[in-house]
């Protein structure tokens, strides 16, 4: 069984679901309490989560599978790099919350690679709460729409409408002692913060 990391949040949704958005509105809460936060994100900015960033704009071409891998390789330095890494965070203290962890490699990359494929490449503990910004497809595109920086490798309507099955799939599966938090996406960006914050207060992170 896949270990449970205790004060590690994690924010999941398609993309244009908000998740940038939303943890920066926990971060803030969390800073106004005086709680010991560390704020982070997938694909990181480590060298490995560059080049996963170079992949997903389009600037450099490999293959579903190779991608995959870079994904894995990011999120392995992500959860144990001896300085930076979620785990060092999460031993020092703080309570950790992610834009996006293991969840985006097995919706997204399974599609193209398999399930079964991603998920061999992703036995990484799983944090204790996700929350799951449950967003419409149209308001995704809509929202994706209004970037200035275009449309990436993975949002496109069809393949969006996969990757939200795939969600589902790994949601059905999650071990009872992991909180999944389900938050309807297509709700203000107030309300959705509004309704985060006071599910955290019930689990007295907050």
């Amino acid at each position: 069984m896949q270990q449970i990391l205790d004060r590690f949040i994690v924010l999941e949704g398609m993309d244009g679901a908000g998740t940038t958005t939303q943890m920066k509105a926990v971060v803030e809460a969390f800073d106004q309490a005086g709680i010991h936060c560390h704020a982070t994100f997938e694909p990181t900015s480590s060298p490995l989560g560059t080049l996963v960033r170079s992949v997903l704009h389009k600037e450099i071409v490999t293959t579903p599978l190779a991608l995959a891998m870079l994904f894995a390789a990011d999120r392995e330095d992500h959860l144990h790099n001896p300085i930076t890494g979620i785990t060092k965070k999460l031993n020092d203290g703080a309570i950790v919350i992610s834009d996006r962890y293991v969840f985006s490699s097995l919706a997204y990359q399974s599609v193209e690679c398999g399930f079964e494929r991603v998920n061999a490449l992703n036995q990484f503990p799983l944090p204790k709460y996700i929350i799951y910004l449950d967003t419409p497809i149209e308001d995704c595109l809509s929202r994706i729409a209004s970037r200035d920086n275009g449309r990436d490798l993975f949002e496109r309507q069809e393949f969006l409408a996969l990757v939200r099955d795939n969600y589902e799939l790994i949601f059905s599966d999650l071990p009872d002692s992991v909180h999944l938090i389900r938050i309807p996406g297509q709700k203000s960006k107030a309300e959705i913060s509004a309704m985060i914050l006071k599910i955290l207060k019930q689990h007295s992170l907050l």
